[in-house]
């Protein structure tokens, strides 16, 4: 069953405020193996202009995946995450996230489409601080593949 074109343009609430430590940067920079140590030296990250060591750039997604699950968990838009399979992501950065960073996420349907029989939902996450200073905008595209004929 196709999702329902009406809900393009839906925002969902802010989500509650994520804290950025360092050792959370640490642990995912050490996971997918970037030794760079901007992301782990606060001394390294202030000779580039950063007050505190910086996230490598698809660090943000753990944010943004919490905050979509609001849209995906919608009993309204009917989706059967079951189906569903990552599609893209994509990230437009303001500026590098921080350590201390305490951001937040407003998630908005961007668009909805029905290709082959599956449903491709893109959603964009608006990611601010603490301040309210756009950070980085994620946009999300999931595919909920069709249900397999009986």
């Amino acid at each position: 069953m196709a999702l329902d074109q009406s809900f393009v343009g839906r925002t969902y609430p802010a989500t509650d405020p994520y804290e950025v430590g360092r050792e959370k940067i640490r642990e995912f920079a050490e996971a997918i193996g970037d030794t760079n140590p901007v992301y782990t030296d606060p001394e390294a990250a202030k000779a580039l202009g950063h007050p505190d060591v910086i996230a490598p750039p698809t660090f943000v997604f753990s944010v943004t995946y919490r905050a979509a699950g609001a849209v995906v968990s919608d009993p309204q838009l009917g989706l059967d995450y079951s189906r569903v399979v990552h599609g893209d992501q994509k990230f437009a950065y303001a500026r590098p996230v921080r350590a201390g960073d305490r951001l937040t996420v407003v998630s908005t349907i961007e668009s909805i489409k029905s290709l082959a029989g599956n449903d491709v939902l893109t959603v964009r996450g608006e990611v601010r601080d603490e301040h309210g200073e756009h950070v980085v905008t994620a946009h999300t595209t999931l595919v909920a593949r069709a249900a397999e004929e009986a």
